[in-house]
C-alpha cells in the first residue's frame, strides 16, 4: 500500500490508542482536556480553539486533521506515531521556554493562543536560534535538522547551552516490556498501565485489560534535562467509574547510565561491551544488578524492578540513552 493512500483500520486504531495515552489527553498548547484534533506533521494533539490558530499558519507549518472525522493517510499516521505524542513534541518545541513564561490555558483568548502558537511553531522562538525544525510539505515527521553537523536521530544542535533557560542533554527511550505478578485491584484481576515521570514530563503506556502479567513492549520517550532526577514509575489499575488505583511504584537512577555513556564517548565507535552497572541494594527497587552495555552502537540498560508500597509485582524496562551531542 502506498503511504499516500487511505490509512488501514489497524493504523487508525493505533492513532486512537496514541490519543488515549495520558499526556495526549490534553491539548499540547493550552492544556484543554480531551483534544479531538491533531497536527499531522508536527505530531501533537490539540483542542478546537488551538486548532483554529494552527489552520491559520498554513499546511506548510501545521496540517490539521480531525482524529475521528477526517481521512488520514498511512504517511500521516506514521508521522504521528514516530513523534510519540505531546510530551515528546513539547520537549523539542518548548525546550528553551523562558523560566516563568506563562503558556495559554483553556480559557485564554484567541489573541493569547495565536501569539504563543505562532511563537512556538512558526517563529520557533523556544528553540535555540541555531536550531531549525523543518516542516515537510509531505507531512512527514517534523523533527529534522536543516543544518549539517547535528545528531541525526534527535535533530538537535551540538551545543544546547542557553542562559536562564532549561537545558536538555539527551533523550531517554524507555521501553516498558512487561509486568509480572501484579496486584489485584478489581474482583479477580486488574487493568494495568504504566506511567513514567521525569521532571514535569509524563508518558504512559496503553491499558491492558484483565491481566496480572501484561506484556506491553511499548517505547516511551522523554527529554532529559541537565539537572535531572530519577525516572519515576507508577503502575495503575484503570477504573471506568472511579479514580484509578495505584498498583505500585519504583524509581530508576539514571546517573549510572548517563555517567558511563559520557565517560566512554561516541557509542558508534565502540564494539559491543559492558560499560557500567547499577548495583542492586536495599536502597533501590532493583531485583538484580542492572548492567549498562553498548549494543550495536547504542547505550542500553535492562532494568528489572520490584514494585514498592504494594503486595506484589515486578516491571521490566529497557532503557536507551541518546545524547544531544557526542
Amino acid at each position: 500500500m502506498s503511504k499516500k493512500e487511505k490509512a488501514s483500520p489497524a493504523s487508525v486504531r493505533k492513532l486512537k490508542e496514541l490519543l488515549h495515552i495520558r499526556d495526549n489527553r490534553f491539548c499540547a498548547d493550552c492544556g484543554a482536556p480531551d483534544p479531538k484534533w491533531a497536527s499531522a506533521n508536527i505530531g501533537v494533539f490539540i483542542c478546537l480553539k488551538c486548532c483554529a490558530v494552527h489552520r491559520s499558519l498554513g499546511t506548510h507549518i501545521s496540517k490539521v486533521l480531525s482524529v475521528s472525522l477526517d481521512e488520514w493517510t498511512e504517511d500521516e499516521i506514521e508521522s504521528m506515531l514516530e513523534v510519540g505524542g505531546n510530551s515528546y513534541a513539547n520537549a523539542i518545541y518548548e525546550a528553551f521556554l523562558p523560566q516563568g513564561y506563562s503558556k495559554p490555558n483553556p480559557d485564554s483568548s484567541h489573541e493569547e493562543r495565536a501569539k504563543f502558537i505562532r511563537s512556538k511553531y512558526e517563529l520557533q522562538e523556544f528553540l535555540k536560534p541555531s536550531l531549525r525544525i523543518v516542516s515537510s510539505n509531505s507531512s512527514s515527521s517534523s523533527f529534522r535538522s536543516c543544518n549539517p553537523g547535528k545528531d541525526s536521530e534527535s535533530g538537535f544542535d551540538l551545543d544546547l547551552s542557553q542562559a536562564g533557560m532549561v537545558e536538555f542533554i539527551g533523550i531517554l527511550k524507555a521501553k516498558v516490556i512487561k509486568g509480572t505478578n501484579l496486584a489485584i485491584r478489581d474482583m479477580l484481576s486488574s487493568d494495568p498501565y504504566v506511567v513514567l515521570t521525569l521532571g514535569k514530563q509524563v508518558a504512559q503506556t496503553t491499558i491492558i485489560k484483565s491481566n496480572l502479567n501484561p506484556v506491553w513492549n511499548e517505547e516511551l520517550k522523554l527529554a532529559v534535562p541537565k539537572k535531572y532526577g530519577p525516572l519515576k514509575l507508577h503502575v495503575f489499575d484503570h477504573d471506568m467509574l472511579s479514580k484509578d488505583d495505584l498498583m505500585g511504584e519504583a524509581e530508576v537512577d539514571l546517573q549510572p547510565m548517563i555517567t558511563a555513556a559520557m565517560a566512554f564517548g561516541d557509542p558508534d565507535l565502540l564494539a559491543d561491551m559492558q560499560i557500567g552497572k547499577w548495583l542492586q541494594s536495599n536502597d533501590n527497587a532493583l531485583t538484580k544488578d542492572s548492567t549498562i552495555n553498548i549494543v550495536d552502537g547504542k547505550v542500553k540498560q535492562e532494568v528489572s524492578l520490584k514494585l514498592q508500597n504494594v503486595e506484589s509485582g515486578e516491571i521490566e524496562l529497557e532503557l536507551e540513552w541518546i545524547p544531544l551531542s557526542q
